[in-house]
């Protein structure tokens, strides 16, 4: 009679595959340029094991991007306004699209900021094309709000929607390129990208 019970072998491999991947967002973190050797020392597993999951580097990046992807999706869920922080911080009461696109805003600066050295070291090793599929997932309600505010007249309705949501996404990119290269602090970036974001996407009364 044959077990349907996993074998302690795939288990073992799960954890270690998890293991692996925890320790390489957190030496990248630390690190951009961690080698494959300093995250096996830090997950507790040999490089024979860390090769066995990820033959290479670019492949143990990609999965970290995964992982801080999924932490940034998870933390951004329902700061769009819909049911989520973003109507808990107006006291219970659903908030205005900018005001929404604001908080948004300023929790995707915290998460990059948080993460930056991760999308440090994968913008070099990984195609942009990757990048920009996996930031789609945190895009989401960036989109969605810009959907609700060109609906709504609060956001302009000149420009595609598609377009918007690439003038947040390199917006973004470019605060933290600031702030790495020393032209602006960490603590300035936030309510500087703000403002520009919403300078650049909010509705202007017609001229008269």
């Amino acid at each position: 009679m044959v077990s349907d019970a996993p074998r302690p072998r795939r288990a073992d491999a799960e954890r270690n595959t998890a293991a692996i991947v925890d320790a390489g967002l957190d030496c990248f973190l630390a690190d951009p340029q961690a080698s494959m050797a300093a995250v096996a020392r830090a997950a507790g597993v040999s490089r024979v094991t860390l090769y066995s999951h990820f033959p290479t580097r670019e492949a143990l990046l990609d999965a970290a991007l995964d992982r801080a992807v999924d932490e940034a999706a998870l933390t951004l869920e329902g700061l769009d306004g819909e049911g989520g922080a973003a109507e808990g911080a107006a006291g219970g009461v659903g908030v205005g699209v900018e005001e929404a696109l604001g908080l948004l805003i300023r929790s995707s600066w915290r998460i990059l900021d948080r993460h930056s050295a991760v999308f440090a070291a994968v913008s070099a090793a990984l195609p942009p094309e990757r990048l920009r599929e996996r930031h789609d997932r945190i895009l989401a309600p960036v989109r969605r709000l810009i959907g609700r505010g060109r609906e709504s007249g609060e956001l302009r309705a000149d420009l595609s929607a598609d377009w918007l949501v690439t003038v947040v996404y390199s917006l973004v990119h470019a605060a933290a390129a600031e702030v790495q290269a020393g032209r602006m602090t960490a603590a300035e970036a936030p309510e500087i990208l703000t403002s520009t974001v919403l300078a650049a996407v909010t509705a202007r009364p017609a001229a008269p």
